[in-house]
This record gives structure tokens, sequence and C-alpha cells, in this order.
């Protein structure tokens, strides 16, 4: 099986590539537009330099069975028009694109042509947020802070806090009847962001602060007397009475942990099995972080 992973940098070299890079029966090849990464990366792996490309002609020309995209996020949407017009099956790392036309526009080429299409929403897959979703879910609180990084907002919104966005929209109990959004901007920068998303029985809180002091992630489900607690993705605290807490195992992967791995092999497993995974779904994310994105400007205006 021919794998393409274009764009090499952070996310891909830390998550993605020590996964695809042990993978029996995948023949991985890279691409990138700077040299030294490229070849530092390819020696990393012992790929011989057949396998690496600076061209993205000469990755098409390898008639790849699937590709991944970790590309800066302005690329994504040129990257990706041409490997579904090529006909290849496609993971992107979110979002799909900054422009919500671009997102439209892209899921409707790949449904189309009949190519799976799907974004990285890797928390989908992380045990400890698989396993809130057995839990009852009444209330739904998540936090992704940071330190020290206001940013411009549609950056920060679809780059970051849509992780947040996909997770309400995963766990949510029902359907969706009210959504509020409260943030605070200056200076052009947003500095933090609250979303809740309301329905019959269930509220849902996502929030995000860039000057929060500390650099955390914690989820909480809560529901007829008890609550379940993940912090950093690693840790479980289930309260009823007193809390017992599950902490991830020395042994235990991060790429697994954090459910990498998996998002990984269920989107290889479809592409063998010639089942066109829909973005349809991650889409209705991107529409939610529009609308997140057009409050915020409202507020700043």
């Amino acid at each position: 099986m021919k794998v393409g992973c274009i764009g090499l940098g952070d996310i891909a070299q830390k998550a993605y590539l020590p996964v695809l890079g042990t993978l029996p029966g995948v023949e991985l090849h890279l691409h990138t537009r700077t040299p030294a990464t490229l070849d530092r990366v390819g020696d990393s792996l012992h790929l011989p330099a057949a396998r690496r490309h600076t061209d993205l002609d000469a990755l098409l020309a390898q008639d790849l069975d699937a590709a991944f995209v970790h590309a800066p996020t302005e690329a994504h949407p040129e990257i990706v028009t041409r490997l579904l017009q090529a006909g290849v099956p496609t993971y992107v790392d979110k979002p799909l694109a900054y422009d919500l036309a671009d997102s439209e526009r892209l899921v409707r080429l790949a449904e189309e042509r009949g190519i799976g299409l799907a974004v990285g929403f890797n928390r989908r897959y992380a045990p400890g947020y698989v396993q809130c979703a057995d839990h009852p879910r009444e209330l739904i609180l998540m936090q992704k802070n940071r330190i020290g990084l206001p940013e411009e907002p549609r950056r920060m919104i679809l780059d970051d806090f849509i992780h947040v966005v996909d997770t309400l929209r995963f766990l949510v109990p029902g359907t969706v009847d009210d959504v509020t959004v409260r943030a605070r901007a200056e200076r052009g920068l947003l500095h933090h962001v609250v979303l809740q998303l309301s329905g019959e029985g269930f509220t849902a809180l996502g929030v995000m602060n860039r000057l929060s002091g500390s650099a955390e992630e914690i989820l909480e489900v809560s529901g007829q007397d008890t609550k379940r607690q993940v912090v950093n993705l690693a840790e479980v605290m289930d309260h009823k009475g007193q809390p017992t807490v599950r902490r991830r195992g020395d042994w235990v992967p991060v790429a697994r942990q954090r459910g990498i791995e998996q998002c990984v092999l269920a989107f290889l497993d479809a592409v063998r099995a010639g089942k066109a995974l829909s973005a349809r779904d991650a889409l209705a994310t991107h529409e939610l972080c529009e609308r997140v994105v057009r409050a915020v400007q409202e507020r700043s205006a």
C-alpha cells in the first residue's frame, strides 16, 4: 500500500510518522518543498531517495493508495484538490481550510468523485474521551488552555479551538437547540472564547483561554450524581463519592493515548476495504467554528 505524507512539520514528525513509519505493508512516501527537512526526516525513517519528493507532481506519479496532509492550513485547499482529482483517498490534519467555502467545496468534490476524505479529529478516538461517551452527560465541560498565546480569531478557532468544538459535538447526547458564544478580544487578538451548546436535558461548555497561565486540556462529563474527568488525555478520574484514578500505562505510546494511532488505522482500514469515508460530519464542525468566528468578530467590531 503506497501512502504519501505531505508536509513534515512538528505534528507530522511527533504524531503521525511514528505510526505510519512502522506499519507493515505500507510503502511510505514523503513530500515537502524543504530539501533539508526531507533529507533529515527521510534519513530518520531509513527511506530510499525514490520515496522522497520535493515536487507534488512527482509524488502523485507514484500512484498513491492514500495520502496524509500535514502542510500549513493555507495550502490545504490546493493540495487536497489535487489529491482528490487524482483519485487519492485523503486524510487532512484539521482544519480542511480557513475559509468555510473552501471546506464545503472540498467535501463536495470528494462526494462527487466518490473519494474518501477524512479530517483529523483524533480526540474522537482517544481512549479517555471514548470512555466519556459511555458516561451520563447532562453537563459537559471541556477546557483547552494555553500560556501567552492570544491570536487572530480565525486562526485560533480553526487551528486549535476546533478540537473543543468537535469534541463537544461528539459527546452531546442529543440535538443542539441553542448556541451561545462569549469572548474577549483586544487589539485584534482573541484572548479567550466560551462556547455553550444546549439541548433537551444537557448543556455543553467549551472554553479556551490563551492567557490562562497553564497549558492544559481537561474534559469533564457528569450526570446522575457521577462525574468522569480526563486530564491531558492521559489520566481518567471517576467521581462517585470518592474519586478513583486510572493513569496511562507506562508503555502506552503517546500516539495511542491521543487517538492518533487509532484514527490512522481506521482511515487506512477504510481505504483497504474500498470504503469512501465522508467528511460531511467534519464539515458540520467547520460550520459551527465559522459561527463562533463571526460571533467573535461581531463582538469585536
